[in-house]
């Protein structure tokens, strides 16, 4: 098993969630109705941080809970957690072994308060803490750079949304959507060729920035830690609105530019944005997009199916950045498998 299987597992992984999770999911969104939940409050590292702002923009808009992300040294090394009542604690960990992280959730179970675990080890120490447990199904994940888990956990944070607003009585009928990833993820995968030639042309880039916005801030920040960890390059993600508010000055003409632009509510922004810098500044746009307007304006341009919702848009526009930052490492001589100073279970506290 290498990175590049466990990339092309995600299809399987997603469907295999969609069959065997649902019902569990709708009975937790039933069991957590009885407690007074007012926010989520989320504890993850790494890449299941990034899982977490994902849910951070889903949940405040379909379910209208805002979220805290967790400071797990509060807890761990300072001794002063701080009061959880009327929060969901939430903790999100493919291993779900780190010491820090377990004791934010064990921490909540002393205050009271209901605990969900989204994790790939049911069986891990963070699973046993929690009220709840979600198995994400990812089966093992060897490479050291996670791909299937992330994808399988923002599949879950997505149906536990979807069943959260179906008791709330919400006639929207987002399981159809949901329905769909797969697919989508599997269109996604098919760029693999193409993202192959592509991946050549940035070789000798050591730096670049990566912008995203809404639903797809999580999939910058989760791109730009795939092409650190793996090809070591100096990769800064932003809000596309953040960028303009002092980090735009680094940019020059051909400095690299990395933008996640799918059709939604942020698309007109971040495109004029996207517009000035290319003709204005003179950058090399690489983009991931469904629409004509950035596919032309880009440099290099990996084309999205166009009939994503872009609530579940995340789950597929990861997949040519996974992708792109494999080959990309390939292009560079690094090894995809054993990136330098990293393991696959990091134990903070």
């Amino acid at each position: 098993m290498s990175l590049k299987s466990e990339i092309f597992e995600q299809p399987a992984v997603l469907a295999r969630l969609l069959e065997n999770q649902k019902e569990r999911i709708r009975a937790i969104a039933v069991a957590l109705r009885d407690y007074d939940i007012r926010y989520l409050f989320l504890v993850a590292r790494g890449t299941s941080d990034n899982a977490g702002l994902y849910a951070k923009y889903l949940w405040g808009a379909f379910n209208r809970l805002p979220t805290a992300l967790a400071t797990p040294s509060l807890f761990s090394l300072y001794g002063k957690p701080p009061s959880l009542k009327n929060a969901l604690v939430l903790g999100i960990s493919q291993s779900g072994q780190s010491p820090d992280i377990v004791q934010v959730m064990a921490e909540a179970q002393r205050q009271g308060v209901p605990t969900l675990a989204i994790v790939n080890a049911p069986q891990s120490p963070l699973a046993q803490m929690a009220q709840f447990v979600i198995d994400v199904e990812a089966g093992p994940e060897l490479a050291v750079a996670a791909t299937k888990s992330y994808t399988a956990q923002l599949m879950v944070i997505a149906m536990l949304s979807a069943a959260m607003s179906e008791m709330a009585g919400d006639t929207e009928d987002r399981w159809a959507d949901l329905e769909r990833v797969p697919a989508l993820v599997q269109q996604a995968l098919d760029l693999d060729p193409v993202i192959a030639r592509a991946a050549e042309r940035y070789r000798y880039m050591e730096q670049c920035v990566v912008l995203g916005r809404g639903y797809n801030y999580a999939t910058a920040f989760e791109w730009s830690l795939k092409m650190k960890e793996l090809a070591y390059i100096i990769a800064a993600p932003y809000s596309s609105a953040d960028f303009q508010h002092g980090p735009v000055a680094v940019v020059s003409q051909g400095f690299p530019v990395l933008a996640v632009v799918p059709n939604g509510a942020v698309f007109a922004d971040m495109f004029a944005l996207l517009k000035d810098l290319v003709t204005k500044q003179g950058v090399e746009l690489l983009a991931i997009s469904n629409r004509d307007e950035v596919l032309s304006l880009a440099h290099t341009a990996f084309r999205l199916p166009s009939s994503m919702s872009e609530w579940l848009s995340p789950l597929a526009t990861i997949v040519p950045g996974q992708l792109f930052s494999y080959y990309l490492t390939r292009a560079k001589g690094y090894d995809t498998e054993a990136p330098r100073g990293l393991h696959k279970v990091t134990l903070t506290h």
